[in-house]
């Protein structure tokens, strides 16, 4: 390489994402956050329910879908648009400034997991009935993989057990905090039927469950810090599945997860980048238009330095997501950047949304902003696929590994040319 040269790191759109990232954001604009206003009763109007609410939401659906911002994590052959990670990234990041965003893209998690999901490991039978209905949104789905019993960190640690009996497997097993189990017309379901793998990570499997079905029960819809949104537990007890439910092979229900959760952790990075970037606009401007001993809140120092922080973990965010999306999109290993993305990310999420209800005091506190709101989903960041500290544990073992395999710590860092 001559003197002078370098290495570009260019993460300037084409041309041709560059208008698909206008026109999502236009929508979400002109469309999604008017509708989501409507349909939540903010202002003096009630909010819709029941038959009105689903028109609505289905409205902006057929309206996404006309004007070509349908799946944009698919493949075209299954309907989608056909976008990378790296692309995907900036279509979230527009999206997810409405709430709604994400779903009436059908980008939505768990659904957008298990399309993944899916794709990769279903028969040409179990996509045509469940890949295809799921990426058309007629239907719902979730993930069935955590338990009350054992740390859900550790997958190894399943309880849920099955065994074969002719051509069926008979499943017993506890769940919980599974995501949208509540509407979901089918499950993937992770339970452990090998009892003495070589390595432990090969004694679960995993199963697609068509519901409702005998044996599956919804014991309650748990309630969390933002109310009960469909994170339901479930009992299983003695259901019966053909053997042609199961998802993968025997003993590849920790392979499917984990090939699962490393997209869908850097999904959620995408979408949690534009409530932290939401949260940032709302803290400049609260800055801007507040009044108080002299002069407006973005001209004292406290108040400026709030703001510098969360411009510059913003600004890593972005970073750290684009470069993991980057090593996916080149089929590069991608774990260690995407669990570092994810836990720095949550974790800036919840420091900016912070700041930002400070900055807005009072009201911020209160609901007459969705900053509240915001601040309570944002928690759940912290702990949801791989809390903080597991992911610091393998970032670290990652670190130590890469200094004794090649006397440097470079690989861990992002392997990046600096």
């Amino acid at each position: 390489m001559s003197e002078g040269a370098f290495v570009a790191i260019d993460f300037t759109l084409s041309p041709e994402h560059e208008e698909i990232r206008g026109r999502v954001r236009e929508f979400i604009n002109e469309a999604v956050k008017p509708a989501e206003a409507e349909i939540e009763g903010r202002g003096d109007a009630p909010p819709l329910e029941g038959g009105q609410r689903v028109e609505r939401l289905i409205s902006l659906r057929k309206q996404a879908h006309k004007r070509g911002l349908w799946l944009p994590h698919m493949p075209v052959e299954w309907g989608g648009m056909g976008l990378g990670h790296v692309a995907l990234a900036m279509v979230q990041a527009e999206a997810a400034k409405s709430y709604y965003g994400p779903w009436v893209l059908n980008c939505q998690a768990p659904d957008e997991g298990n399309m993944h999901t899916l794709l990769h490991w279903a028969t040409p039978a179990q996509a045509e009935k469940y890949l295809k209905p799921l990426c058309q949104g007629t239907v719902w789905s979730c993930f069935a993989m955590t338990e009350p019993e054992v740390a859900g960190s550790d997958p190894t640690l399943i309880r849920s057990n099955g065994y074969q009996d002719g051509e069926e497997w008979v499943l017993n097993g506890h769940k919980w905090f599974i995501s949208n189990a509540h509407r979901a017309d089918f499950a993937i379901l992770i339970v452990r039927t090998e009892d003495d793998p070589d390595l432990p990570q090969a004694a679960n499997t995993a199963f697609i469950v068509d519901l409702p079905a005998p044996g599956w029960t919804e014991v309650r819809q748990i309630e969390t810090m933002h109310g009960g949104t469909g994170h339901s537990e479930i009992l299983i007890e003695d259901l019966r599945l053909h053997e042609s439910q199961m998802l993968g092979g025997p003993g590849q229900g920790h392979l499917l997860g984990q090939y699962r959760l490393g997209p869908a952790r850097l999904a959620h990075c995408m979408r949690w980048i534009a409530q932290a970037e939401t949260a940032l606009d709302m803290m400049v401007d609260r800055s801007l238009d507040r009044y108080s001993h002299g002069s407006i809140l973005a001209e004292k120092q406290g108040i400026q330095w709030m703001i510098a922080d969360s411009a510059m973990e913003l600004y890593q965010c972005k970073l750290m997501v684009l470069h993991a999306a980057s090593k996916i999109d080149a089929n590069e290993d991608f774990k260690s950047e995407v669990s570092m993305a994810k836990h720095f990310v949550a974790n800036s999420l919840n420091r900016i949304i912070d700041r930002a209800i400070q900055v807005h005091g009072a009201l911020g506190y209160s609901t007459d902003t969705p900053l509240a709101h915001m601040f309570q989903h944002a928690r759940w960041a912290r702990f949801a696929d791989g809390a903080d500290e597991v992911h610091q544990m393998r970032i670290a073992q990652r670190t130590i590994a890469a200094y004794k395999d090649h006397g440097t710590t470079k690989s861990a860092t992002g392997d990046l040319p600096i």
